[in-house]
């Protein structure tokens, strides 16, 4: 992969280890893996962005940074990935996700009378608490798809980086073999 674009974006792990903020993070930081750029770790890290996209509330980066730290995989892409939900894909997300937990536990039918939300820009905390109520009432159906739609989002993310990565090293050796030949 160009690696060497990447790392230009990517914070460099002593900046990030010697922060006054994080020092209480000891040696917690100091995995290589946390901050290089290698097919493993950078595909365990878009698996983890994925799963913990999903993470209902504010707590996507924080479940992606443990996550990340625990599994010993690269820290700044699994937070970066977290951000595919923001306030304009949570909603259509979580409506997958309801739709997918109802296939899952198998219910038929129509779906139960929930009214959609609409978020008012100029009241926010009670549009706020409106989207808690909102989800509340969608229920067992969203619980089951939020969970199984991270698992499945974090199988393809994984995947996809795999295959990818596993596809630019074949494509350049070729390239590589060809200029070899040309000589």
């Amino acid at each position: 992969m160009p690696r060497k674009h990447f790392r230009k974006f990517l914070p460099d792990g002593d900046t990030v280890r010697d922060h006054k903020y994080l020092a209480w993070l000891g040696t917690w930081l100091h995995h290589p893996n946390l901050w290089h750029l290698n097919r493993d770790s950078v595909a365990g890290a878009v698996a983890i962005g994925l799963f913990a996209g999903l993470v209902p509330g504010p707590l996507q980066m924080l479940s992606a940074a443990l996550l990340a730290i625990a599994l010993r995989k690269n820290l700044p892409v699994a937070l970066v990935t977290t951000l595919y939900t923001n306030p304009f894909t949570i909603v259509p997300l979580y409506l997958l996700a309801y739709g997918y937990g109802r296939m899952l536990l198998g219910a038929g039918g129509h779906p139960t009378e929930v009214r959609p939300f609409e978020w008012d820009w100029a009241h926010w905390l009670d549009s706020g608490r409106a989207l808690l109520e909102w989800t509340l009432a969608l229920g067992t159906p969203l619980a089951v798809g939020l969970v199984a739609l991270a698992l499945t989002f974090a199988a393809l993310g994984y995947a996809a980086v795999q295959l990818g990565w596993r596809a630019y090293v074949v494509l350049a050796w070729r390239a590589r073999r060809r200029r070899r030949r040309g000589r």
